[in-house]
């Protein structure tokens, strides 16, 4: 199973406003506000230290703010996003990685009845750290978290700092 990356002295370059959002700017799924707010905390230490920043205006962010960033992640295992290829690179990348674009068609019917049951529950979509699950672990996470009682919102955006504790680490390696 994979693990988390360790960004402990991982190199930060610094970088100007305008390469430093380039660099990292889709490292939030459609959410740039997070890097751009991070941007004047700079001088990062390491990788770990920027993490940290994301973190930090991730918990100062409003509500809504908060709300929007999960409503951005797509649906997993959505073929019609796979087959209009609308999803960001990384995402389909990732998704692929689990094997969520190989699905028989009772394997996307039970994701899509999965996903639609969790979206109607708490008002968005599931969000998983796939890189660190196989397509049955996500499944078995997908179906415990939709009929558990966890602060869901809470478990979203812990599930979108590991997302992008994976991007990062890869940005930093480019």
């Amino acid at each position: 199973m994979t693990q988390a990356p360790d960004l402990r002295g991982m190199s930060v370059p610094p970088l100007e406003k305008a390469a430093f959002l380039a660099k990292f700017g889709h490292l939030f799924e459609h959410s740039p506000w997070v890097i751009e707010r991070a941007y004047p905390r700079g001088g990062f230490a390491d990788g770990e230290a920027l993490l940290e920043a994301f973190t930090a205006v991730m918990a100062e962010a409003a509500p809504e703010e908060k709300l929007d960033l999960v409503r951005r992640h797509p649906e997993l295992a959505d073929k019609t996003a796979i087959d209009t290829r609308s999803l960001t690179a990384e995402s389909a990348s990732e998704q692929a990685g689990a094997g969520l674009d190989r699905l028989s068609p009772a394997e996307y019917e039970t994701f899509h009845a999965l996903n639609r049951a969790y979206r109607e529950r708490f008002g968005f979509p599931f969000v998983i750290c796939v890189r660190l699950h196989d397509k049955a672990g996500i499944l078995v996470a997908l179906r415990a978290r939709a009929a558990g009682d966890a602060d869901e919102l809470a478990m979203a955006l812990q599930q979108i700092l590991l997302i992008v504790r994976f991007r990062l680490a890869d940005a930093l390696k480019a």
